[in-house]
């Protein structure tokens, strides 16, 4: 085939399929449910936060579709299986910015598996509302990148205030996941501990896989700390709370916002009494917004308590569905709307309002939480 008949029919491949998507949006213009895609994990070691997910999307819709849906019509998702690994987010990018369906995406649920799929939101137009990327870079990967995630800049600080500043401490160990989230909110956290007066002895990173944490312990034990710091997630924050009992360390130990959780309290048991934890979301918040998601959770979940995650999830629906009703369908357009949009009612915010400039949403809350007897409880502002 010559070079001028190879460039014919790719130009008339290019023709067709351009044809062939504006035939498909017409199509779907007004009856099929407008459709939003998801990327996130529900196999792997993160399943559990894509089962939550779902659970928050869930909740919201029914209320949503309760108040006449999106002028009358039905918003629907569909959930693609990332397993939170950046080569599956990158597929799974490709499949929904070629889908005319798709008028929006959501995730994924880490920064890193996120940001390998921007560039494909960027390029194909499709907006990715990171709802749970608090990597301070994921939103610089281009206008179509937004989120409701308080940023690691603005969140780290907050635990290393309520360490050094609320608690008292002086000498820190820190262990975190050894991963892109990890490693940036390590570093956010040790300056700003730094700034406070605080010395950080030992800094220790771990593989999300990892479940034997003794050896590592044991070096944090001879660092002689008076407090350690998780920045981690609830199942291997709760395992290291209790290997860390278990080998005689009774530092107090602090958290990061992602393990709270009632499964944090479940899996660690004992072990994580006393634990200091700051976070977006508390549920005896006396906030309307809170409690009527609190009480519409349990009612359609059988009384289960909701968590963060859950709470993330369900003011995601809900913005995305306030994003629609100002863009309509068209990609574009619901790009332009988050800059447009104005106090949505958030159960993680009060009320929510992107500042255009970051791409984040206004104004960081931080709940200073302690777990008391089995259960998480507003610290009671003393030092240890």
């Amino acid at each position: 085939m010559s070079n001028i008949n190879r460039r014919t029919l790719i130009k008339g491949s290019l023709a067709a399929a351009v044809a062939g998507t504006s035939l498909s949006r017409a199509a779907y213009a007004d009856t099929d449910p407008i459709l939003l895609g998801v990327s996130g994990p529900l196999t792997g070691p993160n399943a559990q936060y894509g089962t939550q997910w779902k659970q928050g999307f869930d909740l919201a819709l029914d209320e949503i579709m309760a108040a006449g849906g999106i002028n009358g019509r039905k918003l629907a998702y569909t959930f693609e299986d990332s397993q939170s690994d950046p080569r599956q987010s990158v597929t799974i990018a490709q499949k929904f910015v070629s889908d005319p369906r798709i008028v929006l995406e959501l995730g994924d649920f880490s920064s890193p598996a996120s940001m390998a799929a921007s560039p494909i939101y960027q390029r194909g137009g499709l907006v990715q509302f990171g709802f749970t990327n608090s990597h301070p870079d994921f939103t610089k990967g281009g206008d179509f990148m937004w989120s409701t995630s308080v940023s690691q800049a603005d969140e780290q600080p907050l635990l290393a205030r309520y360490a050094v500043k609320g608690l008292g401490l002086k000498r820190l160990a820190v262990l975190h996941l050894n991963t892109d989230w990890g490693r940036t909110s390590r570093d956010y956290f040790n300056n700003a501990a730094k700034e406070y007066g605080a010395e950080i002895v030992i800094t220790e990173g771990y593989i999300a896989e990892e479940r034997d944490f003794r050896s590592t312990l044991v070096r944090v034990r001879d660092a002689n700390p008076d407090g350690l710091v998780l920045i981690s997630y609830y199942s291997d924050g709760a395992l290291i709370a209790r290997q860390a009992r278990q080998i005689g360390l009774k530092q107090v130990i602090c958290a990061a916002s992602s393990v709270y959780s009632p499964k944090f309290l479940e899996l660690g048991g004992d072990a994580v009494e006393d634990v200091h934890v700051g976070t977006r979301y508390f549920p005896e918040d006396p906030r309307p917004e809170v409690q009527k998601f609190i009480a519409g959770f349990k009612k359609k979940y059988n009384g289960q308590e909701p968590d963060a995650f859950n709470a993330y999830s369900y003011d995601a629906m809900n913005m995305a569905a306030a994003l629609v009703r100002i863009g309509g369908t068209d990609r574009r357009a619901i790009r332009d709307a988050f800059a447009k949009v104005k106090d949505v009612p958030s159960v993680i915010f009060g009320t929510a309002t992107f500042d255009v400039a970051t791409r984040r949403v206004k104004g960081a809350m931080n709940a200073e939480l302690v777990v008391r007897k089995g259960q998480f409880a507003l610290w009671d502002g003393k030092p240890t």
